[in-house]
């Protein structure tokens, strides 16, 4: 590894897919603002903000684990545990990216600046003391993803849905908690292996993990089919159709739910990266629920005239 992938790694850039949770708010606020080109631009700077902020706390978590991540089976190839980057030239990219980062948070507004504030302390938090508490250190995970879906709220100034943080928050829930059992999966379930590699899981058993996964999992299902059965939904959108996207929504919770526990996948970015009919389910979700709702007036008058011709 040379040096300049070597620092490319090190701002993990396939974990910036994480930030297209910024981008809910446009697809979901308001029919009007998925074509407002400032809008669009303004929901792009909220995520290079993000980019930016998370690049940062993922070299400084890899400066803090350094130790862990030389014992690692695949972590030990990581620049700064290889020894391909050093640890002052970390500091100085960590530096540049925290400057660049909130740069282009409070450019936009105060509010995403503060946003941004708050998800660094989060990641500091987390990196150096929150990460070693069982269940706490998965509740960050998913309020990481909140913040960020809140950064893309503050950023294009729509009103707050209090459902947009909920379904966020349970999707995620689960998703870190498939994150947890996918490290010990990862050793070929050799759960001591796994313990050695991140000492928060001698903390939690597989049984424990599973019966989590399933709960976390009915709440994510369990929340996203009662947002779309809200009747205030139906008014925003102008149509209750959101509910027929909920067998992709299924499908794909219960896909994950089974790939995390295979072993083949280091992490869930890696099995969002690999899978495609798990990838072919959320571009299918995502085009159906976009029609759905900058559509839906029109979808709805559609359906009631071909009632009226039977």
């Amino acid at each position: 590894m040379n040096k300049l992938a070597g620092y490319v790694r090190l701002l993990r850039p396939l974990h910036w897919s994480k930030n297209i949770f910024v981008f809910a708010a446009l697809i979901f606020a308001s029919q009007k603002y998925l074509f407002d080109v400032k809008k669009i631009a303004e929901s792009f700077e909220a995520f290079i903000c993000f980019s930016l902020i998370s690049s940062f706390a993922y070299v400084i978590n890899d400066i803090h684990d350094i130790d862990f991540d030389r014992q690692h089976p695949k972590k030990k190839d990581r620049p700064l545990a290889a020894g391909v980057i050093s640890i002052r030239s970390a500091w100085v990219v960590a530096g540049i990216l925290l400057v660049l980062g909130f740069v282009s948070g409070f450019s936009v507004n105060v509010l995403l600046g503060l946003v941004a504030v708050a998800y660094l302390v989060l990641n500091i938090l987390y990196s150096w003391y929150l990460k070693d508490h069982v269940i706490v250190d998965v509740m960050c995970i998913a309020i990481g993803f909140v913040l960020r879906a809140l950064a893309g709220v503050v950023a294009i100034e729509v009103p707050l849905s209090p459902w947009l943080m909920v379904c966020t928050f349970t999707l995620c829930l689960f998703v870190g908690f498939g994150k947890r059992r996918c490290e010990i999966a990862v050793t070929n379930n050799n759960y001591v292996l796994a313990v050695d590699r991140r000492p928060v899981l001698v903390k939690y058993t597989l049984e424990a993990l599973t019966h989590l996964l399933t709960i976390s999992a009915a709440l994510a299902i369990t929340t996203f089919l009662l947002y779309t059965m809200d009747p205030q939904t139906a008014s925003k959108f102008g149509t209750n159709y959101l509910i027929y996207s909920s067998p992709l929504v299924i499908y794909g919770v219960f896909r994950f739910a089974v790939l995390i526990q295979t072993g083949k996948f280091g992490g869930p970015m890696e099995l969002f990266a690999a899978d495609r009919p798990f990838q072919v389910t959320i571009a299918l979700w995502i085009i159906m629920v976009a029609i759905i709702v900058h559509q839906g007036p029109k979808i709805s008058a559609l359906f009631h005239r071909l009632n009226g011709l039977y």
